[in-house]
């Protein structure tokens, strides 16, 4: 159900202008899963546990995380390079993957 304010996209596959939504569902549904790594590139996974390879300043915060902190349950976002994840004290913590290490 398109709308009239809707961007549309030439869609070369087709031949036709489609709206700019339907093209980016099209597209999310046929992109594989994505592969989420850490720093010594094993896979991550939603609820997996892992521990800080350097010390991190957390932004916002005082606080420094310290090498070798465990995150326990992170969860995966959109991003690749991003995991998001609880900390004590620190809401909304997201951190990158190329500083964490699966446990």
């Amino acid at each position: 159900m398109a709308q009239d304010d809707d961007e549309y996209v030439y869609d070369e596959a087709t031949g036709e202008w489609r709206p700019a939504s339907e093209m980016a569902a099209e597209a999310a549904a046929t992109a594989g899963p994505v592969e989420v790594r850490d720093a010594a590139g094993n896979i991550l996974a939603d609820g997996d546990s892992v521990a800080l390879v350097k010390d991190l300043k957390v932004k916002g915060t005082s606080q420094t995380l310290k090498q070798g902190t465990v995150i326990k349950s992170i969860r995966l976002t959109a991003d690749p390079e991003e995991i998001d994840c609880r900390f004590e004290g620190i809401k909304g913590l997201v951190l990158r993957t190329e500083f964490v290490r699966k446990r």
